[in-house]
């Protein structure tokens, strides 16, 4: 098990097989040192864990809930890549899509649910740039997809 799996069972997660596609793409691509992830969703076991759009059918905390999941997965995709989490230098930049209702405005506060589930991870190597972006709708009616970038060492 690798130093950041480990960091993972503590903080009660375990990092799941990198997630199937659900269209003509691939879940991650890297390019130099970086890994960009295609935009992940709360899947586990291969279905959707919450479907709907938050501030109508999902609460804001099943959206933070949501967003830490989707990161999770976006780590899976960055495993299936890089061959495993530890040469993650720095995490470059989280996109979060909330699908949410046109007076919602808490987009930043579903993105948390990614941003300091990162840090919590990879600590100091974790803090980085971000957008936090309301749409009307999402694939498969998820609330939320999380996209990351990452640097490896090699």
């Amino acid at each position: 098990m690798s130093h950041i799996e480990r960091i993972l069972a503590e903080l009660g997660h375990e990092l799941p097989e990198a997630p199937k596609p659900v269209a003509a793409y691939i879940p991650a691509i890297r390019t130099g040192n970086l890994i960009y992830t295609s935009g992940q969703l709360p899947m586990k076991d291969g279905a959707l864990t919450v479907k709907g759009i938050v501030g109508a059918d999902v609460s804001l905390d099943e959206a933070v809930a949501a967003a830490r999941l989707s990161a999770l997965n976006a780590l899976a995709a960055i495993k299936g890549v890089a061959g495993g989490l530890d040469s993650i230098v720095r995490v470059v930049k989280v996109n979060v899509f909330v699908a949410s209702t046109p007076d919602f405005t808490d987009q930043p506060k579903v993105a948390n649910g990614a941003s300091e589930f990162i840090q919590q991870v990879f600590g100091d190597k974790g803090k980085h740039a971000r957008a936090a972006v309301g749409c009307p709708s999402l694939p498969l009616n998820a609330p939320v997809e999380v996209e990351l970038i990452v640097e490896l060492s090699d």
